[in-house]
């Protein structure tokens, strides 16, 4: 998946927070009309909307001599899917898990950990894919405050990385 331009990522923001899932979509002067601030020319909107789509970011359907825009995918897998390309850059996928995982604060760790034992058991907690975590935890953080906290279902302690990848850090 592709990284959005900012007019890419404007015009998509307008679709994830004003066309629900289960809309018919929005048309492009609708799209237009809410990015007004910007001063775009419709035909830019249209040429914009026609790019998402190619790149499979938009779905579209013909309405008479229209087409209406919705997002293929929430704005939450769009992100997901991001962060997953990053770890197909290359290098160690391992380090970079570690790495991530040290930098996300106690109550991010708390919802990683939810969402990894429902993964793991099958189900989905807090509804609509979002982990809730039962137990927030106070802000602990510093030197190895995620490896403390952050457990896999089945897996134990996050392991810390080599000694040569924790020199660079």
């Amino acid at each position: 998946m592709t990284r959005l331009g900012d007019l890419e990522r404007a015009v998509m923001d307008v679709l994830w927070d004003t066309v629900p899932s289960t809309s018919d979509g929005v048309t492009v002067r609708e799209v237009a009309d809410a990015l007004a601030g910007r001063e775009l020319a419709y035909t830019t909107v249209m040429t914009v909307l026609d790019r998402l789509a190619g790149k499979g970011m938009v779905e579209r359907q013909r309405e008479g001599r229209a087409w209406r825009y919705r997002a293929a995918a929430s704005r939450e897998a769009h992100i997901a899917q991001l962060m997953l390309d990053a770890l197909d850059l290359g290098g160690s996928r391992d380090a970079a898990l570690v790495r991530f995982a040290r930098s996300v604060t106690g109550t991010e760790a708390e919802v990683l950990r939810a969402a990894l034992a429902a993964e793991a058991t099958g189900g989905a907690p807090g509804g609509q894919g979002t982990a809730r975590p039962a137990d927030t935890g106070g802000g602990h953080t510093g030197p190895g405050a995620l490896t403390d906290r952050i457990e896999g279902p089945t897996s134990g302690r996050v392991t810390r990385p080599p000694a040569d990848e924790a020199a660079d850090r």
